[in-house]
């Protein structure tokens, strides 16, 4: 299941109970069905925008209220879950865990790059520093005028207002996670 969903599926959950609605009558003030709605709330479903706006209208909330990621104390991410953000077969594999929120400046992605593989990145803007520290394999990140080799349990920390690359040379999986930061 990928963020989007996951974030409505909990999110959905918690309006209707917090409005102490049973399925069948956020089935009646939507004009979505019940079966429609308990798949989208486990997270079996992927709702179109015309879905989601029947529930926004049915439930008198707006869509960021859907779409946001939940307010929990605890928040689990299974990676077996995960639908990869961006992926270019035999390339890399690019998961979002936890993608940017306006009170909290920072977003995390975990990276897969197979041997042989290479992953481009534009810049982030400015302001923006990502660190990253790779658990598996040795990556190559190629900045315009210098390249670095990181080793696994090893990490590094870049303004990534330019364009980059994450290389793997190597014969196993590079695997790796980077975090975003917003300078203020």
């Amino acid at each position: 299941m990928d963020y989007i969903n996951q974030n409505i599926a909990i999110n959905l959950k918690k309006i209707r109970i917090g409005k102490k609605l049973s399925l069948d009558e956020t089935a009646e003030q939507t004009g979505v069905s019940k079966s429609m709605l308990a798949q989208i709330e486990r997270g079996e479903a992927n709702p179109s925008i015309g879905c989601l706006g029947k529930i926004v209208s049915g439930l008198r909330v707006g869509l960021n209220e859907l779409l946001e990621t939940p307010r929990m104390e605890s928040y689990y991410i299974s990676k077996t879950e995960l639908i990869p953000t961006k992926e270019v077969e035999g390339q890399y594999a690019v998961c979002t865990y936890f993608p940017y929120e306006k009170d909290r400046q920072f977003e995390i992605y975990g990276m897969e790059i197979h041997p042989n593989g290479t992953y481009y990145s534009g810049s982030h803007g400015e302001k923006t520093v990502e660190y990253l520290t790779v658990a598996a394999g040795k990556l190559t990140l190629e900045l315009p005028e210098q390249k670095f080799e990181i080793m696994p349990g090893d990490a590094f920390r870049f303004d990534s207002d330019k364009e980059h690359w994450y290389c793997n040379y190597g014969e196993e999986v590079v695997r790796l996670t980077t975090v975003f930061s917003f300078k203020q």
